[in-house]
């Protein structure tokens, strides 16, 4: 990774973790990612089209039982054309109240996070498996998934992330389509679907929260997000 900023090191610190870097030479003079927008070539309102009518299927969606129980349907937010997706598993209590992804102490964390990639809420997008919480955040049934899982599906064809990032075990077991453990899928490259679009695998903040040790071991997923997005 680039040199960090001023801003990163605030995140970092945000998250308890400390990071070495060298001193920089007069050979480093590449500028900030933060200092200039790559150019969207990914179509403007013609692109973002389809997006309303994708999101009212979402809201009165009655696929499964979740819709019985939900306060709202959490459909996502941030960049609909966003170089970075990042896919959680379900809304939680305050996500259903709310009906925005990843809000509370866990959203606080993945913002902090986000920020020590140099960006912002506002520069990726952030969506989960489910649009509905599960009951008392039980895990999501395989049912409840197939159901919603095309949502998803048409969010990351609409955006056409050029990196997702899949934060936790039941998101990346989800998106990886597999039941080896997390540990198993960190440190590796894999593809969404049928797609070109590049895969890593993190933990969940709320996790992180529980076990903020494991912070150090989610920012090396991070960067490693970023070097395979830096080669591309």
């Amino acid at each position: 990774m680039q040199r960090l900023s001023a801003r990163q090191r605030r995140c970092l610190d945000a998250m308890a973790i400390q990071v070495w870097e060298a001193r920089a030479t007069a050979a480093d003079t590449r500028p900030s990612r933060e200092s200039a927008a790559p150019e969207d070539t990914r179509g403007g309102e013609e692109h973002r089209g389809n997006w309303r009518p994708l999101q009212q299927q979402v809201q009165e969606c009655v696929r499964c039982e979740l819709s019985k129980t939900r306060t709202h349907t959490v459909f996502g937010a941030g960049n609909e054309s966003a170089d970075w997706m990042f896919v959680g598993e379900a809304p939680g209590a305050e996500e259903d109240r709310q009906g925005l992804p990843f809000v509370g102490r866990a959203g606080r964390l993945l913002t902090a996070m986000i920020g020590a990639l140099g960006m912002s809420r506002e520069e990726v997008y952030i969506a989960n498996v489910l649009k509905c919480r599960p009951p008392n955040n039980r895990d999501p049934m395989g049912a409840e998934v197939r159901e919603c899982e095309s949502y998803l599906h048409q969010q990351v064809a609409h955006v056409r992330p050029k990196i997702i990032v899949a934060l936790g075990r039941f998101a990346a077991q989800s998106l990886v389509k597999t039941t080896r453990p997390i540990g198993k899928l960190r440190n590796q490259v894999f593809q969404f679907e049928a797609s070109e679009i590049p895969l890593i695998v993190t933990y969940h903040p709320a996790y992180l929260l529980r076990n903020p040790l494991d912070k150090r071991k989610a920012w090396q997923d991070l960067c490693l997000a970023r070097r395979i997005l830096d080669s591309a």
